[in-house]
């Protein structure tokens, strides 16, 4: 929620009544509608709390740029009662309402959660997947999915890919480079079947494309993973083919994807991580493009439950890593690759059962299943450059092992390994990035340290650098930059050196009266007070 008012008693005041409310919102604040707009060039904003008539900008020219960029938002407007002509005009816009700056604090706040209520009641899928599917049949994604696994195999001609994309239904214009984004499913049920899994991606891509056909034209497809990949251009006109109109785009998806990510979880229950490419890529790199992301995918901090990582690549590597695995290592690819440790290990034992309950010398058939789950391995190891981290020595000598029951065992436990690896190198991976926000909250604790400052410093999304924050320290990151700035302002008082508006100028406030207040709330007494104890 943003909170907007050219007096900044007003703009302070509510925000520090919202903070101490477990709404479960991300406050920002602005003090004129310019600065609103910065943020919400920044950020993806669901709630705007905000005063009328403001000079600059004011709220209804604030609201015709919130209606033509997010759409979904929620206004509320705080008038006075000579505002009349301004109410009217407002009033006349669907998801906009108006309250007197008179009104008690709770009648704000319940217009706030009246707000919520109704974005989450926009959330449900339902009826947005029934749109969809009037739009785009199951088979038509089934077709577009092949052929885009068709496409990653090599170049393709600009005319061929003009006729493809007309029979195949494919908005894309292949004259226009596209933005690429994969989705990781997380769902922790794994007990489903194919069918099941197909009908859930399916219903997650229909969501999506309701959501990001508003301002884009977009190819959603499941891979041979059995995870989503998007392939996205800015809508035709107004200059879609600018590197500005992109990098609009991306900070659009950035937002609705966020959306997604939610809606899927209420309706479905299910989480999955989304990594962006910002830059736009030529078809022909679009093989190229997959595996990079994938592998940014792959190299994530933490679980990636409801993560959105934007990527740049400044070069596109032109040698592709290789995909190709045995066709009957497919589904063990799909949970090596998954990090379906789970069902990994259940497939390996239903398709080594044979092997433990036969006894005799090795087969066609045992040869062929060892060497194929050892390829398997062997290209998981190669592809993420494990070398060093997971000794590959008897992988590929069978003979190094004393039976065929020992052959497969070592298998299992060095797939085991793979999988015990990746969980420690997400774990490590986050306490990093981690590590690197307190460094940089401490270095800068004087500056903007927004969440969404904070979040395009290791570019993630707000929402998911504040979970992996708490997830990994057990404390708020609000929490721990109001502890860090309160000691920081102490030991300037101690120093007895600077002003109090000079220290809380240090420490991140532009006001005194604002540093007063924080000083005050975290200490229980004034900075002039902590002063005079200590000089006493």
């Amino acid at each position: 929620m943003l909170i907007v008012d050219d007096e900044e008693i007003i703009t302070d005041g509510l925000f520090d009544i919202f903070s101490q409310l477990n709404l479960d919102l991300d406050l920002y604040k602005a003090y004129s509608g310019e600065e609103a707009v910065a943020w919400m060039r920044t950020t993806r904003v669901d709630i705007v709390l905000s005063d009328i008539r403001m000079p600059g900008m004011d709220g209804l020219e604030l609201m015709t740029y919130i209606r033509n960029n997010w759409s979904h938002c929620k206004i509320i407007f705080l008038t006075g009662y000579n505002d009349f002509d301004y109410v009217y005009q407002a009033i006349q816009t669907p998801g906009v309402s108006y309250l007197l700056k008179s009104e008690e604090y709770e009648v704000i706040i319940n217009a706030v959660r009246d707000a919520i209520h109704e974005l989450e009641k926009s959330l449900k899928f339902d009826h947005l997947v029934m749109q969809s599917r009037e739009k785009l049949t199951t088979l038509e994604t089934l077709a577009q999915g092949n052929y885009f696994q068709y496409l990653l195999q090599g170049t393709r001609e600009m005319e061929e890919l003009a006729s493809d994309f007309s029979k195949l239904g494919i908005v894309l214009d292949p004259n226009l480079p596209v933005l690429m984004a994969i989705g990781d499913s997380q769902r922790k049920d794994m007990n489903y079947s194919f069918a099941e899994s197909q009908e859930t991606a399916l219903a997650v891509k229909f969501l999506a494309d309701t959501f990001l056909a508003e301002r884009t034209s977009c190819l959603g497809i499941i891979d041979r993973y059995g995870g989503l990949v998007w392939l996205i251009q800015p809508m035709p006109g107004h200059g879609s083919e600018s590197d500005e109109s992109y990098a609009r785009t991306v900070k659009f998806l950035e937002g609705q994807f966020e959306l997604i990510q939610q809606a899927c979880f209420e309706s479905m229950g299910l989480t999955f991580a989304i990594t962006c490419c910002a830059d736009p890529c030529e078809w022909k790199q679009l093989s190229e493009v997959y595996d990079r992301v994938r592998s940014q995918q792959f190299w994530r901090a933490g679980d990636g439950a409801q993560m959105v990582h934007t990527v740049n690549f400044e070069t596109i590597e032109t040698a592709a890593h290789s995909r190709t695995l045995r066709e009957k290592a497919e589904s063990l690819a799909i949970h090596l690759e998954g990090g379906n440790k789970e069902g990994f290990l259940q497939l390996l034992r239903e398709l080594t059962e044979s092997v433990f309950d036969e006894r005799g010398s090795w087969g066609p058939f045992h040869l062929e299943l060892y060497y194929t789950i050892a390829l398997l391995l062997l290209s998981y190891i190669n592809r993420w450059e494990l070398h060093e981290k997971v000794g590959t020595t008897g992988l590929m000598q069978r003979d190094m092992h004393a039976s065929r029951h020992d052959s497969f065992e070592f298998l299992k436990k060095m797939a085991e390994s793979l999988f015990d690896l990746r969980l420690s190198v997400e774990r490590n991976r986050a306490a990093a990035v981690v590590e690197k926000i307190r460094s940089y909250i401490e270095e800068h604790i004087g500056e903007d340290l927004s969440l969404v400052r904070l979040a395009s410093v290791i570019h993630f999304n707000p929402s998911y650098l504040s979970r992996l924050f708490k997830q990994e320290s057990g404390v708020n990151l609000s929490d721990y930059i109001d502890e860090v700035r309160v000691e920081k302002a102490k030991n300037l008082l101690k120093q007895d050196v600077l002003k109090i508006a000079e220290v809380g100028s240090q420490v991140g406030y532009e006001t005194p009266h604002s540093f007063t207040r924080f000083f005050k709330k975290l200490t229980g007494m004034t900075p002039v007070e902590y002063r005079e104890i200590l000089r006493d």
